[in-house]
């Protein structure tokens, strides 16, 4: 299932100095604006272990989200700019999910010219191994930076994205 995406005038995707692409701001964007939405291809738990596999991985990098169990947006094949906002441990946007979908808002005023962070908090099962950090590095270079996109306290279940849930 895909949804119809409409191209914000908002952003634009550079080069970054974090991570191979990042998206930034060509306009200012308010704290709480909608940026854009996620997406991509919805698929199973099952294709998605067919698809990517961590074990094989210098280092994780796909471009999945994970919604709940049972559907995971892979971007990688069909996705949009959103794809390429890159991870901060000081982040200036939230992913929040709403019914499913996934949308990029601002958690503060953005200006010209920023690029575009939220905090990636993928979650992977106890223990938290320093081959796992190795393995999701982080390269934010924030003074909170954590050295991992790893949640680092209460991990739970692999890989899903920390989201704010609406209705």
């Amino acid at each position: 299932m895909y949804f119809k995406y409409i191209k914000s005038e908002s952003i634009e995707v550079r080069d970054s100095v974090i991570q191979g692409k990042g998206v930034f701001a060509v306009k200012k964007i308010r704290k709480g604006q909608r940026i854009i939405e996620y997406i991509g291809e919805r698929i199973s738990p099952e294709e998605e272990t067919d698809r990517y596999d961590d074990e094989s991985m210098d280092r994780h990098h796909t471009f999945l989200f994970a919604i709940d169990d049972k559907v995971t947006i892979d971007a990688g094949r069909i996705g949009n700019d959103a794809k390429y906002v890159n991870h901060s441990c000081e982040p200036n946007c939230e992913a929040v999910d709403e019914e499913g979908r996934i949308f990029v808002e601002a958690i503060k005023t953005i200006q010209p010219g920023t690029e575009l962070f939220y905090d990636y908090a993928f979650e992977q099962e106890p223990p938290l191994t320093q081959e796992l950090i190795d393995m999701y590095p982080c390269r934010c270079g924030t003074k909170k930076c954590r050295g991992t996109i790893l949640k680092v306290a209460e991990q739970s279940k692999p890989q899903k994205q920390t989201v704010k849930k609406r209705k």
